[in-house]
């Protein structure tokens, strides 16, 4: 289901609908808060222009020329589109860290860091497996 302003209504689903509607991978990492291996995403290597949409609902994220090579191993950008996330704190793992997840499905989409490039400083460290990319027409 793609959704193409992310200020829409929410996307509100079961958890079988979303079981059904996702990739084991997504579904884990989406749902259930988990990471996905470094260096294996497909959209590392992503240079085309286009948008970066969430894997759950479709709305659009970030777009290609907020993207950077952090060397973390997964996809960074430096900024999300207006509206498109929200952020909350997570506690797990023994530490305080920001997560961002989508603002229309609440997906769980990584972590948000203060060591990124000009011009935000911020690093959004997005699990690959969250997100979908559509390449401009």
């Amino acid at each position: 289901m793609a959704v193409t302003d992310a200020t829409s209504a929410p996307e509100i689903r079961s958890d079988a609908e979303w079981r059904d509607a996702l990739t084991p991978d997504q579904y884990r990492v989406l749902r259930e808060h988990g990471t996905e291996r470094a260096g294996t995403s497909c959209l590392l290597a992503e240079k085309r222009s286009g948008t970066f949409t969430c894997a759950g609902c479709g709305a659009p994220l970030f777009e290609q020329g907020t993207k950077f090579e952090s060397g973390t191993g997964w996809p960074s950008f430096f900024e999300p589109l207006p509206d498109a996330v929200e952020t909350t704190v997570d506690r797990s793992h023994w530490m305080v860290r920001t997560e961002v997840h989508c603002a229309r499905c609440k997906g769980h989409l990584g972590h948000v860091f203060d060591d990124g490039p000009a011009p935000t400083g911020l690093r959004y460290c997005m699990n690959g497996v969250a997100m979908n990319f559509e390449p401009a027409e």
